[in-house]
């Protein structure tokens, strides 16, 4: 499954409940009649699988089974009931591909460190894990709890990323603080380019 990194709704986490794994119910302005089960949506950039639709009681809102691997390696353990959370629906052949190829695989997490105001924009700097920093490098592409972004600058393990007010207006970035923690999945193309060049004698 594909996404684009181009957000499309802000959800809300409406219910949260253990039953072996996790479920969550999210709700959304997306048209349910067009959403199949089984499914995929990038919700906070984790690809997740619709299980179940508020369709039948005409109630907008749609559920998701999380393994505890996947609450493992992403922001999940910080979700609770009312959390704002980005959501893009699967691309589709012929949709247009407006950020970069995003497959909703989380990579590990990055750190908010800090938050500095330059004119109408803000710009964030991030730390990522050591072992992911290799992969990102200034103008290239990051997805950031699900969104498509052009690193500014890149200095040992950070990495900053201005947000223009459209992309905070329209996305949960609009309310982030410092010690966040964001689902990061690094671009695929660098990810290939690296492990060829580790092939390369």
């Amino acid at each position: 499954m594909m996404f684009t990194g181009i957000i499309t709704d802000i959800g809300t986490v409406i219910e949260l409940e253990q039953r072996g794994d996790l479920r969550a119910r999210i709700g959304t302005i997306y048209d349910l009649k067009t959403i199949d089960l089984g499914a995929s949506i990038a919700c906070e950039g984790v690809c997740l699988t619709v299980i179940d639709t508020g369709v039948e009681d005409k109630k907008n809102w749609f559920d998701v089974q999380i393994s505890a691997e996947t609450v493992s390696k992403t922001n999940l353990t910080s979700w609770d009931v009312g959390r704002p959370l980005n959501l893009e629906r699967a691309l589709k052949v012929g949709d247009e591909l407006g950020g970069h190829i995003v497959s909703g695989h989380v990579d590990g997490l990055a750190e908010v460190i800090k938050i500095e105001y330059e004119g109408d924009s803000t710009r964030v700097i991030f730390r990522a894990p050591a072992e992911l920093a290799k992969f990102i490098a200034s103008k290239g592409s990051v997805a950031l709890n699900g969104t498509s972004l052009t690193v500014n600058g890149m200095s040992n393990t950070d990495f900053d990323i201005n947000f223009i007010p459209h992309t905070k207006k329209n996305t949960t970035w609009r309310d982030v603080q410092i010690g966040d923690q964001v689902n990061l999945e690094i671009d695929t193309l660098a990810r290939y380019v690296a492990r060829l060049a580790e092939m390369t004698p």
